[in-house]
């Protein structure tokens, strides 16, 4: 057990630089494009459609990438599967670093959009399958949320550290930190490859364990091509348990609300109590702080009382009653105080991770979990083509009906239609062995 204890050590270190590598150059990303493409003004129409078409096709590209990420590391391995994510994010960052002139930008902007569709999320998918061959069912909610607060720790470093640092600067740590999180994961992070036995999860019986074995061998000796998830292959996953497919309802509209606010919330702030930039990061900060804490302390400590199950519902019920706050704000405090109730939202998107790798078998834990990534790559691709408009709309002069927080309305609707999906799923394990998915 000590021995897991360190490779899990090592697996958050990675998650931990390649996160902060990843989150530190948010604040400046803005600045640069401006500068790149319009230089000297405050207001691009250029970058706004730059941006919403890189982040159309990112999340395009991701919904159809992260499963297959997922399938390829339950053949090959967590770790060679990173080593090509976190490599390849490498590449953008190391541009910006040596040059911010128009032609690099142009530069990063094409391999941001290329590399994207194959790290954006994938760490994070690779990290939750990672901890789910080595640990318990009944223990999975707490690694997670531990994961996702090492995520919401990278995150709130960053961002004070990116107050402290100038653009050169940041995009120039930026590369050097996950240049870092590759070497210091090729040197001390253990390879984990699906049905490899060890202490844990060893059968009671030796030919149980020669038949795993067997199977692992066989598999990994298929050619690559017959290892590629087609969409029959993610359809008769979703099929093979009614608790998966229930799950995968529930990872799209929490996404669909998620990537909601993302869109939304900030201009709402802005013309209903002209919020600036500062004020923005004080929010961002705040909840931060909140997740890191709820997912480091409080949810190992509710997991074993409450289960997963209840954990989610919980998450997704305040999720909601956040939403509505936002869109009834009457005064500028009213958003602050409704980031406290991140303490519980939080605990949402681990215990669905959870839920999810207790209905997967041991050799699909990577493409149960790419698969809800993409769902959930899918929903935000979808969110900011609904919700920006209806924002626009509802903001403006020529808003059918007085109600400027209608679109964050909407966004609680989806909310409470992924808490009410929850409310059904059955947490119990399921037998793992009955879907023959791509499996030969």
């Amino acid at each position: 057990m000590e021995k897991k204890l360190t490779a899990f050590s090592h697996l958050f270190v990675t998650v931990f630089l390649s996160c902060l590598a990843s989150f530190i150059v948010v604040p400046a990303i803005t600045d640069v494009t401006m500068f790149a493409l319009c230089p000297g003004t405050d207001e691009c129409s250029l970058a706004i459609y730059l941006t919403g078409f890189q982040q159309t096709i990112i999340g395009l590209g991701t919904a159809l990438m992260m499963p297959l990420i997922g399938n390829l590391s339950d053949h090959y391995g967590r770790k060679v599967l990173l080593t090509i994510s976190m490599t390849l994010s490498i590449l953008p960052l190391a541009v910006l670093a040596w040059s911010r002139t128009t032609y690099y930008f142009y530069a990063y902007y094409a391999l941001k959009t290329l590399t994207g569709m194959v790290c954006e999320g994938s760490i994070n998918c690779l990290a939750l399958a990672y901890l789910a061959d080595n640990i318990s069912d009944s223990q999975r909610a707490s690694a997670f949320g531990i994961l996702s607060g090492v995520s919401s720790g990278a995150y709130v470093c960053a961002t004070l550290a990116a107050r402290f640092l100038s653009t050169a600067s940041t995009f120039q740590v930026a590369t050097l930190v996950s240049m870092l999180a590759v070497v210091y994961m090729r040197i001390f992070l253990e390879e984990s490859i699906p049905g490899q036995v060890d202490g844990m999860t060893q059968p009671i019986l030796k030919e149980e364990e020669d038949d795993i074995q067997k199977d692992v061998n066989e598999l990994r000796k298929m050619p690559v091509s017959k290892k590629i998830p087609s969409l029959g292959d993610i359809i008769c996953l979703l099929k093979s348990s009614p608790a998966f497919s229930q799950a995968a309802v529930v990872a799209f509209f929490r996404s669909l609300a998620e990537g909601g606010m993302v869109s939304s919330s900030t201009y709402y702030l802005k013309a209903r109590f002209h919020f600036n930039k500062n004020q923005f990061a004080d929010l961002l900060l705040i909840s931060g702080v909140v997740a890191t804490i709820s997912q480091l302390f409080l949810l190992p400590l509710l997991v074993s009382p409450l289960g997963d199950g209840r954990l989610l519902s919980i998450g997704l019920l305040v999720t909601c009653l956040y939403a509505i706050l936002y869109c009834i704000a009457w005064s500028a405090w009213v958003p602050y105080a409704a980031t406290a109730l991140s303490i519980a939202m939080v605990l949402a998107p681990p215990s669905l991770s959870s839920i999810v790798s207790k209905h997967a078998g041991a050799r699909q834990q990577g493409k149960a979990q790419g698969c809800i990534s993409g769902v959930s790559s899918l929903a935000n691709v979808i969110a900011p083509l609904i919700f920006s408009p209806l924002t626009a709309l509802f903001l403006s002069e020529d808003a059918p009906f007085h109600f400027p927080g209608f679109s964050i309305m909407c966004i609680a609707i989806s909310s409470m239609i992924a808490f009410i999906q929850s409310l059904i799923i059955d947490t119990a394990p399921s037998d793992k062995n009955n879907s023959n998915c791509m499996e030969v």
